[in-house]
């Protein structure tokens, strides 16, 4: 640890130097920069705010620890942040005043990652925050964290026991301790303590894994409660004995990312939840626990067994859970809609539209027909997109309910396909396939039937449930709905297209990759299952909107660099390739410095894009790929110039807003040092 942090990578004042979390990184990745540890500081900045984007990294009592792994990392390093005035790191909290830069290269070995865990649970221990918040030198700071010095509070000389101490002060106490010492060894062998096991994992699985182990094992102590966890960190991971978890009471699950062999902890009760609820609620957590086990509540192959706990953190609404499960079940049917679409539209641009009525290629096949091989392309495309419902459908049940879900999601998906439902029948059958199986699995089941729980009585259940439901309750109606939206789709011209185009547009850019993006997005993915001219107007509108606010601001950047800062006139360089590849994310940058002239701009552009694109009858099969599927877009030179036309608007307006300001956002030095810019 000495070698990972030293004074120079400590800064006791840092609130006179930072005020925002990105200012505090800033700063400290600035001293590893300056020792040799961090090669390309934007680089490595940008990979901090992409882990800070997945979760915030604040942590109750005053704590933010901002980490990574990065390429951009030359060795394992760590620096230190003291600021009195606190910094938001987004704790429930409030602000932090003490900041840890963890950078780890991107292939770190098992012992260094190992040192920096051992760090995240000294963070649990007050004591070392103590020492640090009264630490008056940087050198001491380094050595309290490497572990040369010990924290020097009264607390500490109380706990080691007073060896130092003169005898004779003790003599008195002495028989009564050890009186007191005695009496816990005279209980029953048979009252034994209630037993957790649990895992803990987070997506960079550096900081936050270790600390909620540490927290969890603490809070089990003091509740008199065996905990013994399982980290699934970057350092590895060690699998629990199985004769541990087939003696544990309880199952903690506090995880971020999804947890490996999570069939190994089947028929116990179970509490799942995001890892940051491991370090700030660990006795909660634990009470939960013991009430499940007391009502014999138990979960199939240790999936999460309510929305609640499904969900993560504490507090989240209907909506986030909601948000969450969609998201999930089209995250995997992007991959089948993005084969299934290209293949169909190489299809149709090598052997025309009239490979639509070709027979199969398993009985017509010409080696040397280049309309042969089209029909091939586009009758193995048109499998791949028979799977876009049922794969939806499946894999939003298994968000809520796990593997669980995984069949009657399926079921319910197929028979949306069958009946005509569609996308709106795939969404439907996924919610409902997964509420019937954590219905089931909050059900009190005998002890002897919860071995075949997850393989037969689930998938036997929830199946029969679904397929009734789809059948013969709300099928009907939502094959309505899917028939009357498709026909107003495919009926949409002049102004109510262009209408629609620009509501798109507005979406796809108004929070750039959040919520309303992602909706837009998916209503657009969505329509490409039903095969129509209308939805593939829609695919076009919503991507060409979505290339439009990081264009623009790489173009911003390019003409009025000196509205931006040096920061930004970097990131407009990779913003051009951002853009061109459909990643709208490519914007958040511009935007997070300055909301309120970049998102009203970029949302004017995606406007006018989506309307140019609308009106022009632009179509597109596949569901991403930027300019790189432009030969498989309809109309492509008009797709194109909507997106030029859309970027130049959005360009214009924040150069003109910027330029209200009067000033330079970032005056550079009359010899600008030389950068290398990293376009992805």
């Amino acid at each position: 640890m000495s070698q990972m942090i030293t004074a120079e990578l400590v800064d006791l004042e840092l609130d006179l130097a930072a005020n925002s979390k990105e200012a505090a990184a800033r700063s400290l990745a600035e001293r590893m920069v300056a020792l040799g540890r961090v090669s390309d500081l934007e680089g490595f900045l940008a990979d901090v705010a992409a882990r800070e984007a997945q979760m915030p990294t604040g942590l109750d009592g005053g704590i933010g620890i901002p980490h990574c792994r990065s390429a951009h990392v030359t060795e394992p390093t760590l620096a230190f942040g003291r600021s009195a005035a606190g910094i938001d790191f987004g704790a429930p909290d409030g602000p932090a005043d003490l900041i840890f830069l963890i950078a780890a290269p991107a292939g770190a070995d098992d012992a260094h990652l190992t040192i920096l865990s051992s760090l995240a649970r000294q963070l649990m221990d007050t004591d070392f925050t103590t020492a640090l918040r009264s630490a008056s030198t940087a050198a001491r700071a380094a050595a309290l964290i490497a572990g040369e010095a010990e924290p020097e509070t009264p607390g500490a000389a109380e706990i080691q026991g007073g060896s130092d101490a003169p005898e004779t002060s003790q003599t008195s106490d002495a028989p009564e301790i050890q009186g007191g010492s005695e009496i816990p060894e005279t209980p029953a062998p048979e009252a034994r303590p209630f037993r957790i096991v649990a895992v803990t994992s987070c997506p960079t699985g550096i900081a936050h894994t270790y600390m909620a182990a540490e927290s969890l094992e603490k809070a089990g102590h003091a509740e008199g409660v065996e905990v013994v966890v399982e980290t699934q960190g970057s350092a590895g991971f060690t699998r629990l004995d199985p004769a541990v978890i087939a003696a544990a009471d309880g199952v903690v699950f506090a995880h971020d990312v999804p947890v490996r062999d999570k069939e190994r902890f089947a028929g116990k009760p179970t509490v799942d939840v995001g890892v940051k609820a491991g370090i700030n609620r660990p006795a909660q957590l634990i009470a939960e626990v013991r009430e499940k086990a007391a009502r014999g509540e138990i979960t199939a192959a240790g999936t999460r067994p309510s929305p609640v706990e499904a969900a993560g953190e504490p507090g989240e609404g209907y909506g986030t859970k909601l948000r969450k499960w969609l998201m999930s079940g089209v995250s995997y049917m992007v991959p089948f809609v993005a084969a299934g679409g290209l293949l169909i539209a190489l299809g149709f641009a090598i052997g025309g539209y009239k490979i639509n009525g070709a027979p199969s290629v398993m009985e017509h096949f010409v080696w040397t027909d280049a309309t042969s091989w089209a029909a091939l392309l586009f009758q193995v495309g048109g499998l791949a997109f028979g799977f876009l419902v049922p794969v939806l459908a499946g894999y939003i049940a298994y968000g809520m309910a796990d593997r669980p879900g995984l069949v009657p999601g399926f079921v319910g998906g197929a028979i949306a396909v069958a009946i005509k439902a569609g996308f709106l029948g795939g969404l439907a059958a996924g919610l409902i396939a997964g509420a019937v199986v954590m219905a089931i699995q909050k059900a009190r089941i005998p002890a002897p039937l919860r071995g075949i729980m997850p393989v037969v009585v689930i998938p036997l259940v929830s199946s029969a449930l679904v397929g009734f439901l789809m059948f013969l309750v709300i099928g009907a109606p939502i094959a309505k709905l899917q028939s009357a939206l498709t026909s107003w789709l495919n009926g949409l011209s002049g102004a109510n297209a262009i209408t629609l185009g620009v509501v798109l547009g507005l979406m796809m850019c108004f929070d750039l990759g959040g919520p309303l993006n992602k909706v837009a997005y998916t209503f657009a993915v969505g329509g490409l299952a039903a095969g129509t001219d209308g939805s593939f107007k829609v695919m076009a509108a919503v991507m060409a909107a979505g290339m439009v606010p990081p264009l623009a601001m790489a173009l911003a950047t390019t003409v009025r660099g000196s509205l931006f800062t040096r920061t930004e006139r970097e990131n407009g360089k990779a913003a051009w390739v951002l853009g061109a590849s459909f990643i709208t994310e490519g914007a958040i940058p511009f935007a997070a410095a300055d909301p309120l002239r970049v998102i009203p701009s970029a949302m004017a552009g995606g406007a006018v894009t989506g309307a140019l694109s609308m009106a022009f009858g632009c179509t597109l099969r596949a569901p991403h790929g930027g300019i790189f599927v432009i030969p498989l877009i309809g109309n492509a030179f008009l797709y194109l110039l909507a997106v030029a036309a859309g970027t130049a608007v959005s360009a214009s307006l924040v150069v003109l807003l910027k330029g209200l300001r009067g000033q330079s956002a970032d005056p550079a030095p009359a010899t600008p040092e030389p950068k290398v810019a990293v376009a992805a």
